[in-house]
C-alpha cells in the first residue's frame, strides 16, 4: 500500500474512532433537547400575559444564552385576574408536563404546588415563603419548590416608619390583606408590634375579593391610612389606590410601580426586578439542578419612592430625611 493509500486508511480509522466517541456520547434526551425548547409554565393572576414579573424573566433569560422560542418557550395559563381560576391553570399546566412553573404571588404558588409535587416550580412575589408554609426553610427549601421572596414581613418595620414619618398626624393603620395567604398572620403579628412602637392603632382587615372594599374603607378616618403589603390580586392595589386619593388617606405600597401611578409612597421590590432575579434560578433548573438544591433568595433590589406631588395633593410635606433615603422621586 502505498503512502496515499496509508494516509487514506489512517484518515478513516480517526472518523470511525470519533464518530464511535459521538454516539457513545450521544443519548435519546440529547436527540430530544435538538428536537424540543424547554418550556416554562407560567401562573398568577395578570389579566394578561405580560405580567411584569414574566417580562423580567424573558429578558434576563435571554441574557442567559436561553433565546425564545428556539430555547425556551412559555405556557400561559391566563386567569383574567380571578384568583378562583388559579387551581384549574395549576392543574392545566401540570397536565403539560412543562419543565418548570414560574408562578408569582402566594395563592398561584400554592396553586402550582397542589397541582403537581414533582415538576419544579420557581416563585416571586411571596412576602414569607417560610411562614406561609411553603417550604421549611429558606436555606433548604425541600420538596419542588425555591424562588424569590418580596421580603414583605422583613420590610414591614420601615414600611411603617416610613408611612408615619411622611404623616405625622396618623393615628390608625389599615393593614389589608388576602385572606388565603397563610403568610400573613407572620406579618400582622409584626404589624402590631411595629404599631405599637410607633403610637399607631392598627386595623386588620382581610379580604378575598375587591368587591366589597371600597365599601368597607367608607370608615376611614381623617386620620386613617393604609398599608399595602404584597398582595396576590392587583384588582386590590388598584382599588386602594383609587379610594387612597378620593379620601385623602395616606397609603404605602409594597411595589414601586403604584407611585408611578399616582400612589403616595412605597418600599418594597418590584416585580419586574423579582423576575429578573428568578430567571437565574430558572436557567440552572432547566439545565439540571433541582430546587430543594436552590436556596430561596430575599429580593436583591429593594426601591423607596416617593410622589411629592400626591404629597401635596393631600397635604402632606416629605421630610428631607426620608427624600435623602429615596431611589424614586415623583414630582
Amino acid at each position: 500500500m502505498g503512502n496515499n493509500g496509508r494516509r487514506v486508511a489512517a484518515l478513516a480509522l480517526a472518523g470511525a474512532v470519533l464518530m464511535a466517541v459521538a454516539l457513545a456520547a450521544w443519548s435519546p434526551a440529547d436527540a430530544d433537547r435538538v428536537r424540543r425548547p424547554y418550556r416554562v409554565g407560567v401562573l398568577n393572576d395578570a389579566r394578561a400575559a405580560n405580567h411584569p414579573a414574566v417580562d423580567g424573566l424573558k429578558v434576563r433569560l435571554r441574557e442567559l444564552g436561553l433565546q425564545e422560542p428556539r430555547d425556551v418557550v412559555f405556557d400561559v395559563a391566563l386567569t383574567d385576574a380571578d384568583a378562583g381560576r388559579l387551581a384549574a391553570g395549576a392543574n392545566a399546566l401540570a397536565a403539560a408536563g412543562p419543565d418548570v412553573i414560574f408562578a408569582s404571588g402566594e395563592a398561584a404558588t400554592r396553586a402550582a404546588r397542589a397541582a403537581t409535587p414533582t415538576i419544579p416550580i420557581v416563585f416571586t412575589g411571596v412576602g414569607d415563603p417560610v411562614g406561609a408554609g411553603l417550604v421549611p426553610s429558606l436555606a433548604s427549601p425541600a420538596g419542588n419548590l425555591t424562588g424569590v421572596s418580596s421580603l414583605g414581613t422583613e420590610l414591614l418595620a420601615k414600611r411603617l416608619e416610613a408611612l408615619k414619618a411622611l404623616a405625622p398626624r396618623l393615628r390608625r393603620v389599615w393593614v389589608i390583606h388576602d385572606a388565603r395567604d397563610s403568610g400573613e398572620t407572620v406579618m400582622l403579628t409584626r404589624a402590631r408590634e411595629v404599631a405599637s412602637r410607633l403610637g399607631l392603632e392598627l386595623v386588620d382587615h382581610a379580604i378575598v375579593t375587591p368587591g366589597r372594599l371600597e365599601e368597607a374603607l367608607g370608615r376611614l378616618g381623617p386620620d386613617d391610612g393604609l398599608l399595602v403589603p404584597d398582595l396576590g390580586v392587583v384588582d386590590v392595589a388598584a382599588v386602594l389606590l383609587e379610594v387612597s386619593l378620593l379620601r385623602r388617606a395616606p397609603a404605602m405600597f409594597s411595589s414601586p410601580q403604584w407611585v408611578s401611578h399616582g400612589g403616595l409612597i412605597a418600599y418594597g421590590a418590584d416585580a419586574r426586578g423579582q423576575g429578573i432575579q428568578a430567571a437565574r434560578l430558572v436557567a440552572k433548573i432547566l439545565r439540571g439542578a433541582h430546587p430543594r438544591d436552590l436556596p430561596v433568595e430575599g429580593a436583591d433590589h429593594v426601591v423607596l419612592a416617593v410622589n411629592l406631588k400626591t404629597a401635596a395633593a393631600l397635604g402632606l410635606v416629605a421630610p428631607r430625611t426620608l427624600l435623602y433615603r429615596a431611589d424614586v422621586i415623583r414630582r
